[in-house]
């Protein structure tokens, strides 16, 4: 007697099934077409193949190398080396340029803002925005309101060193007292209304006569008796309707309290004296350089 189990087969087809049913469907025992096969087969031994030629196994530390040592980033670093060296003789000439008269070099002032666009959009972009007009603590780099001077000396000496960091030395410094614990709660109101009433806003008169004697006696030192500033110690001016932080009562109320300490990085070192002088040059030409 046999005890091979009975062929299930399908009385419209004529085919055997897998025994599986759903719902009263029966899987049919399709072989599977010879090309569809082969097909498989060969993707299997190209995938064999490609991890073996290429970089394809993830590792602890790296991924498998393969064995002809492609890699995308020794492709990028040779086209970029490969530019680099196409633009050497260029970009020697803008590292050596001085800035302040390199209009009248049509050419190389035309490379240096090109380049100094891409340097911005890679480097610079992230805090001050694509089109380099800012946000709340980022500078706006359009207008001419500058804390340190929108000259290109200026400009080419903050992208160097940077704002109030900690990694070089001759990075440009100023700290605001935060006046939280100085002035009482009627004296930081004074003074906001004396702020709004400087800078064209509306305000509460009586307050702000009384917010300027404080004014004098705590913040005239840095912004001027005015308020319009002093570059020299990076503070702002107080007179106008360009604010970093925002120059509304709540803003002004934050920033007197506890005062504000935006940091920028140098590039001195990231970037190349031409990448400097090119990034320099694209930002003065951007609508606010002196």
């Amino acid at each position: 007697m046999s005890s091979e189990t009975p062929k299930d087969i399908d009385d419209v087809t004529g085919i055997d099934t897998t025994g599986h049913a759903w719902d009263g469907i029966k899987e049919l025992n399709n072989p599977l077409p010879r090309w569809w096969l082969w097909c498989l087969y060969l993707t299997i031994l190209w995938g064999i193949g490609y991890t073996i030629a290429f970089p394809a196994w993830p590792m602890i530390s790296g991924a498998t190398a393969g064995v002809l040592g492609y890699s995308t980033r020794a492709e990028v670093a040779a086209e970029i080396a490969r530019f680099e060296d196409a633009n050497a003789e260029i970009s020697a000439q803008l590292a050596a340029a001085d800035l302040n008269t390199l209009t009248s070099d049509e050419d190389l002032n035309r490379f240096a803002i090109s380049a100094g666009g891409a340097v911005f959009r890679n480097n610079c972009s992230q805090c001050h925005g694509a089109g380099a007009a800012g946000a709340e603590g980022y500078p706006n780099l359009l207008d001419d309101d500058w804390l340190w001077g929108g000259d290109f000396d200026n400009i080419a000496y903050t992208i160097r060193h940077g704002i109030r960091n900690d990694e070089d030395w001759d990075a440009r410094y100023s700290e605001m007292t935060a006046f939280d614990d100085i002035l009482s709660r009627d004296e930081v109101d004074a003074v906001v209304q004396h702020v709004l009433a400087i800078s064209g806003q509306t305000h509460n008169a009586e307050l702000a006569a009384a917010g300027s004697t404080v004014f004098l006696d705590n913040c005239a030192a840095c912004h001027g008796d005015s308020g319009a500033g002093n570059r020299d110690l990076g503070a702002p001016n107080l007179t106008d309707a360009i604010w970093l932080y925002g120059g509304d009562e709540a803003a002004l109320e934050e920033t007197i309290r506890y005062a504000r300490f935006g940091v920028m990085p140098p590039w001195a070192g990231r970037l190349t004296e031409a990448e400097i002088n090119a990034v320099t040059a694209y930002v003065h030409q951007l609508g606010g350089g002196e």
